[in-house]
């Protein structure tokens, strides 16, 4: 599967978004060593604290389907009314759950700032740049399960 590929399945996962409070919404794309993809969006609550990222959406439909090893993961976000999209990191508690499943060193993290959501249909290169990160440049000296090997 190609960069684009994962982003544009990333904006579509973001289209299903629910944020009445904070009309920022996310998408996620993740995918699996054997090539399946799970897809995720940002979940609000009105106590804040239960809301859930896309990125652990992904993840943890993932995991509940069995799948535990991940090559990469696609991450898109902005304001809903946005027509350009800016670039969207995931948060610190998103790079901890991504740290759990992947290799740090080799999971790539493909971020994407995109001139138009409005037509996904026609989606093209030359309308996304893409930020492509290891999952150890944005979460460097992660804690992971090794850390915990006796």
């Amino acid at each position: 599967m190609t960069e684009i590929e994962l982003i544009k399945l990333a904006l579509e996962a973001r289209e299903m978004a629910y944020t009445p409070y904070s009309r920022h919404k996310v998408g996620a794309a993740l995918l699996t060593t054997d090539g399946k993809v799970f897809k995720g969006c940002n979940i609000e609550n009105a106590g804040y604290t239960p809301t859930n990222c896309a990125e652990r959406t992904a993840i943890f439909k993932a995991v509940s389907e069995g799948y535990k090893t991940f090559e990469s993961i696609a991450v898109v976000g902005g304001m809903d009314k946005l027509k350009a999209l800016p670039f969207c990191a995931p948060c610190g508690v998103c790079r901890q759950v991504l740290r759990e499943f992947v290799a740090p060193d080799t999971f790539k993290v493909y971020l994407a700032e995109v001139d138009d959501v409005t037509d996904l249909n026609n989606l093209t290169e030359d309308k996304v740049r893409i930020k492509t990160m290891t999952l150890s440049e944005l979460l460097p000296l992660g804690f992971g399960p090794e850390n915990l090997e006796i």
